[in-house]
């Protein structure tokens, strides 16, 4: 297992504070308050729209109009109000330097993705960077893995694994016909990683690279 697509939110970032507070922002202008930040959890993965439907009901069309103002403000405060979890950078580049294909698999926008690695100093262990656009041409984690899967020019799909925190990785990856690795220190639990299907799940990314290793 040479080949491993890491997602971002709640896999090597804890964006909480950027995802949570720009959604925040986004309904206070159509006149929602919502004073909870830990109520807004359920935007940090999944695409924007897609969490506006579930957990609002919101018409497409109010959704459209969400969206551009969630972005005005993630775009220009919220991107870098994120950090590192303990142990990231160590355990990328130690992968890296044995030979890993390391690739970026996100549904927040691509430009947003490239911003942070290069923020944090770790884009330097991709080979790619892939994130959903900004239009609608890419937005779920299925598409967003089949551009992964072009741009590492797959041909063996087992040679592939995610690695991500949510439910919506493990579907994701069941879809792209691809292995997934849960981690709970993100926005997941162990058991919702492992009731859709993850292939195993820990709690640290040093054991996720004990795994990878036993694999490979």
């Amino acid at each position: 297992m040479k080949k491993v697509i890491f997602d971002l939110d709640g896999t090597l970032i804890n964006s909480q504070e950027g995802v949570t507070k720009s959604v925040q922002h986004a309904l206070r202008s159509i006149g929602i308050d919502e004073p909870d930040l830990d109520s807004l959890r359920c935007f940090i993965g999944p695409p924007l729209s897609r969490m506006f439907k579930e957990k609002y009901n919101f018409s497409d069309e109010v959704i459209g109009s969400l969206i551009p103002i969630y972005r005005q403000r993630y775009e220009t405060v919220g991107v870098h109000e994120c950090e590192l979890y303990p142990g990231v950078e160590e355990v990328l580049k130690s992968l890296h330097d044995k030979g890993y294909i390391l690739t970026l698999g996100s549904s927040k926008p691509e430009v947003f993705c490239t911003d942070i690695l290069q923020y944090f100093h770790i884009d330097q262990y991709f080979t790619h960077i892939v994130g959903a656009t900004l239009g609608p041409e890419r937005q779920t984690k299925i598409q967003v893995l089949e551009e992964a899967f072009c741009r590492m020019n797959v041909k063996d799909k087992s040679e592939v694994i995610l690695i991500g925190d949510t439910k919506y990785d493990v579907e994701g990856a069941n879809a792209a016909g691809i292995d997934c690795v849960g981690i709970t220190y993100g926005f997941g639990t162990r058991e919702e990683l492992l009731e859709h299907g993850a292939i195993a799940v820990f709690d640290t990314l040093t054991q996720v690279e004990e795994y990878l290793d036993g694999t490979a």
